[in-house]
């Protein structure tokens, strides 16, 4: 019998923060005892992954309440405030630093050249990051969790990340020239920072219920035209509650008919549009008769709003 979908989700953020954990203490250490900050710099980025592990189960348990007087659409967005909580996590974990590897380098303080100890490390972490990245990306791929999916796709950052310490360390040697692993942790925080505000950037947007890819009104628009009957469809609004759909819009009708066939109607609507769309969690139908006056109409998009893009 298989497992519940939340339940893997929870088994597969045990594994990330173990793993996680387990790459995060090494790294930090050997960075430290080998005098290496820029393999620091990667250690505190596998910590910022356990942090994500951790919100990703604590937000698997919120979601799977279900709705009730408080909360009438449920807890799906709990997933996209954990998001910029862990993202403003991140950036300040980054920007600390920037800021002592900056002082650093300016201070003209190069340092102790790495010993190989750090090599040996970074390159554990890049087989071990590697391993959690496929894991995580079969299991979100097996379950369709955008949870665990994302989490898969920050993973093979960090194995980007990881290589690119690596490459600083062998530089470093080549060179006999310490600072070079200070530039490179410096490089290592601000990716890390700008990795930080993109999250931010798509949560905001998520919070403000807009989407990234507008070419769903589109789809919802092409699904309204394949039920005969239904005409203009208009004011049409679509926002994510998570990885689920919200949708609402409005079709005209023929005025003729009865309550029953225009009922018909916008089920064959919505079920069209579920076709077409995955993760629709509701859909709001406002029927009017054909040919109403929509001069009032402020909000929601319409097909010549399409047009003009």
């Amino acid at each position: 019998m298989p497992k519940p979908r939340a339940k893997t989700i929870i088994d597969a953020s045990w594994v990330a923060i173990l793993g996680n954990a387990f790459l995060s203490v090494i790294k930090i250490i050997a960075g430290f005892l080998s005098g290496s900050m820029a393999l620091v710099a990667d250690g505190i980025d596998s910590a910022g992954d356990i942090l994500g592990s951790l919100i990703t189960l604590l937000t698997a348990r919120i979601i799977a309440k279900p709705p009730n007087m408080h909360h009438p659409y449920g807890y799906d967005k709990a997933d996209t405030i954990a998001s910029k909580l862990l993202a403003f996590l991140i950036f300040f974990a980054g920007a600390q630093l920037a800021i002592s590897t900056f002082q650093r380098i300016i201070s003209g303080h190069e340092g102790m050249l790495p010993s190989s100890l750090a090599v040996i490390v970074v390159s554990i972490s890049i087989i071990g990051k590697q391993l959690l990245a496929r894991y995580l990306g079969k299991t979100g791929r097996k379950i369709d969790s955008p949870m665990l999916k994302a989490n898969a796709k920050n993973m093979q950052n960090d194995v980007i990340i990881s290589i690119a310490v690596l490459l600083g360390l062998i530089f470093t040697h080549i060179f006999n020239l310490p600072i070079l692993d200070s530039i490179t942790a410096l490089l290592v925080s601000v990716w890390i920072m700008i990795v930080a505000i993109k999250i931010i950037i798509k949560s905001s947007k998520e919070l403000m219920d807009g989407l990234d890819d507008p070419g769903i009104y589109k789809t919802i628009m092409d699904a309204v035209g394949r039920v005969a009957g239904a005409h203009n469809p208009h004011r049409v609004r679509a926002r994510k509650m998570a990885h689920f759909y919200m949708i609402a819009l409005d079709i005209e009708i023929d005025g003729r008919k009865s309550l029953d066939e225009a009922h018909e109607i916008s089920n064959k609507v919505e079920q069209e549009i579920k076709h077409k769309i995955k993760n629709v969690y509701d859909i709001l139908i406002h029927i009017e008769p054909l040919g109403d006056d929509r001069s009032n109409e402020a909000f929601g998009i319409t097909p010549g709003d399409l047009s003009d893009k």
